[in-house]
């Protein structure tokens, strides 16, 4: 699905027009990123939750050598899916 499939997904599925769509999706997005920079969380009933983690610095190998490499601590963005969602993808 791309971008465009969903704003016409959207468009029909709550039976307003493509511009109505596509401003609630663009702010939508606005929020979930202003939310996760804040460090915030942004739940989804029934699909899952927009979160913030931090990653501890660790030791990996590079697969190529096997030499040790350090991996740096850093902030990554998380989406976890809802247990009813994939209850509903596994059947």
């Amino acid at each position: 699905m791309t971008r465009s499939d969903l704003i016409e997904a959207i468009a029909q599925e709550t039976g307003t027009d493509r511009q109505q769509a596509k401003a609630f999706l663009e702010g939508f997005t606005r929020i979930v990123e202003r939310e996760m920079k804040n460090e915030g969380e942004v739940p989804l009933a029934g699909l899952g939750k927009f979160k913030v983690t931090k990653r501890k610095a660790r030791v990996g190998r590079n697969p190529m050598t096997g030499e040790s490499i350090h991996i740096p601590a850093k902030t990554v963005a998380k989406f976890t899916v809802a247990k009813a969602l994939k209850d509903a993808v596994k059947k």
